[in-house]
């Protein structure tokens, strides 16, 4: 007969056989301890950093980079990136700031026209990008790029360069500080995001067909997986995801931001990298991104408790990503 200590044994070795534990385990590397580590030196550095308050802030600024991380996951999968995001978010700034102004005493008919236009915008940015990408076979760089000049350029177009303020208050109230089921919708939206790519990564053909497409684009085309196709929807389904940010994000600021969501193109794929998502494709998780979107906000609110300048924090923020690349080209190299 077992004891107990051996029937303990037993099960910490059935979970180390799982192989969603084991292989998030082994994509996520050090980026627990690192997280660990940067929440101690903070605490030590600054009394202000480790208090319930600052915490709670960490987590709810990180919530807005985590679903554009989960985003950007989904097209790195495939073997692309998307510089786009940033833009996108601006534009469905500016896009949802001056349909709001048309009903500012409707809240059902305005929070719903500006959810469909949000989404609606930021999903033909990246339907485009998909279909050049796929279609047209132009790298996702090319791509990506000019489209976020010519999307910058028209959310600064539409909005002369003017943030636009006076949106209806009904609006902040809902999307940012409103809560359903006694939890914060910008929580709930977030973990539903979590939840809904997750299943679908894991439990359908589509994420099966991402990793497939990411690892050998080729092996999968001649293993009769529709290439072009999958591509298309992986771009197009992260655009959804960029709209939602981009409603949520200005349902926090209040206001039409032409320029908003600059930073996140580059911290979204820092943060996917750093959460164990090969820059090279077919490998990742979407819960490594998260954590790595929290370990950079984390960094970043430290050092403002800190007072490290701005430009310092966007030279460390670089470097991290160089680093996240060596080390993703030396996990390669070692397999």
């Amino acid at each position: 007969m077992s004891t107990p200590r051996e029937l303990t044994t037993r099960r910490f070795a059935a979970v180390g056989r799982l192989p969603f534990l084991r292989g998030m385990l082994d994509q996520l590397g050090l980026l627990p301890v690192l997280l660990i580590a940067l929440l101690i030196f903070f605490s030590v550095a600054s009394p202000n950093f480790f208090t319930r308050a600052n915490l709670s802030t960490i987590l709810t600024q990180a919530l807005f980079l985590i679903i554009v991380s989960v985003a950007q996951t989904l097209v790195l999968l495939t073997g692309g990136f998307d510089l786009s995001m940033g833009s996108s978010i601006a534009l469905v700034s500016i896009v949802v700031g001056l349909q709001l102004l048309d009903h500012p005493d409707t809240p059902t008919t305005g929070l719903a026209l500006a959810t469909l236009v949000a989404i609606a915008v930021a999903t033909g940015i990246g339907a485009l990008n998909g279909l050049f990408v796929s279609l047209f076979r132009v790298p996702p760089f090319i791509v990506t790029l000019a489209m976020m000049t010519a999307v910058s350029g028209l959310a600064l177009h539409v909005s002369r360069g003017v943030p636009i303020f006076g949106l209806p208050n009904y609006f902040s109230s809902t999307l940012y500080t409103g809560k359903l089921l006694g939890i914060p919708v910008p929580w709930l939206v977030t973990i539903l995001v979590l939840l809904a790519m997750y299943v679908v990564l894991h439990w359908t053909r589509f994420g099966r067909y991402w990793y497939a497409i990411g690892s050998n684009a080729e092996a999968a085309r001649l293993s009769g997986i529709a290439v072009r196709f999958y591509l298309f929807l992986a771009y197009t389904i992260a655009g959804v995801l960029v709209g939602i940010t981009g409603l949520l994000l200005t349902a926090r600021v209040g206001s039409g931001e032409p320029t908003l969501g600059a930073s996140f193109p580059l911290e979204s794929i820092a943060a996917a990298v750093l959460g164990g998502v090969s820059i090279r494709g077919g490998e990742g998780n979407l819960f490594g991104a998260a954590l790595g979107a929290v370990f950079l906000v984390m960094l970043r609110n430290g050092m403002d408790i800190m007072g490290i300048s701005t430009y310092t924090q966007m030279i460390i923020t670089g470097g991290l990503l160089v680093l996240a690349v060596i080390i993703d080209n030396w996990v390669h190299r070692e397999r």
